[in-house]
């Protein structure tokens, strides 16, 4: 259950990149404005590059894990998403997306795991999808309860943040709220947070983003050496 929770903020974080970014927009904290970004942008996103850091905080011990990295997002046609994480720090480890089909590739020990999100938790999927995937608003509301959070400061940009709570009891049991952070002067969310029961939550957060430029498929594959081995835990 920690791997599935720890894969789908990865897809989430991504959803809230892609449901929110425009090229340019003047500062308005309505949430119909939010909206607005997400319709616009969904018919026209191609892609992303971006750093990346996830944090994940543990609420009984008072402790935080950070991973640091970079994210590669390419979709070359709607609802045909591929992704590429690699985290440099503290452990090398890349995280391959496409499809319900996960692939983490482990370099000091040469271990690919591979896993199928669809087996078990297809619909679950595809809650994360309507975060932002080339869905629209009308989607999103279809989904989840959504609030205006209001404005908020992120590595000192001027953000709006808006709530998300789901309609679907399986996924509200795992994940009890979501929160997006939208900048207000270019519509891309620079932060997204989930929470988990407990008050455990992982938080993500992009830097130096470049959105809709050219990116080839060999970008979100993994680039394997000789020698490793592939394992499948849910076989």
């Amino acid at each position: 259950m920690r791997l599935l929770r720890s894969v789908f903020v990865l897809i989430g974080s991504v959803a809230a990149l892609l449901g929110s970014h425009l090229d340019a927009w003047a500062a308005d904290n309505s949430l119909q404005a939010v909206f607005s970004r997400m319709d616009q942008a969904s018919a026209r996103f191609k892609g992303l590059k971006a750093d990346m850091r996830k944090l994940a905080h543990t609420e009984v011990i008072n402790e935080d894990s950070v991973d640091i990295g970079s994210i590669v997002v390419r979709v070359p046609k709607p609802h045909d998403l591929r992704m590429l994480i690699d985290f440099q720090q503290p452990d090398q480890k890349q995280v391959m997306l496409a499809g319900t089909k996960v692939d983490i590739f482990y370099p000091k020990t040469l271990i690919v795991q591979e896993y199928d999100l669809g087996k078990h938790h297809r619909s679950q999927v595809e809650q994360f999808m309507l975060l932002g995937f080339g869905s629209n608003s009308k989607d999103l509301l279809d989904s989840y309860s959504v609030k205006l959070g209001g404005p908020e400061a992120v590595a000192g940009e001027s953000t709006t943040r808006i709530e998300l709570i789901p309609k679907s009891k399986e996924l509200l049991a795992q994940f009890p709220m979501f929160e997006l952070w939208i900048s207000d002067q270019t519509g891309i969310s620079v932060q997204q947070k989930m929470f988990q029961p407990g008050k455990d939550y992982l938080l993500a957060t992009y830097t130096k983003m470049q959105v809709n430029v050219n990116i080839p498929e060999s970008a979100v594959k993994l680039n394997l050496p000789k020698g490793v081995h592939w394992e499948f835990p849910q076989k």
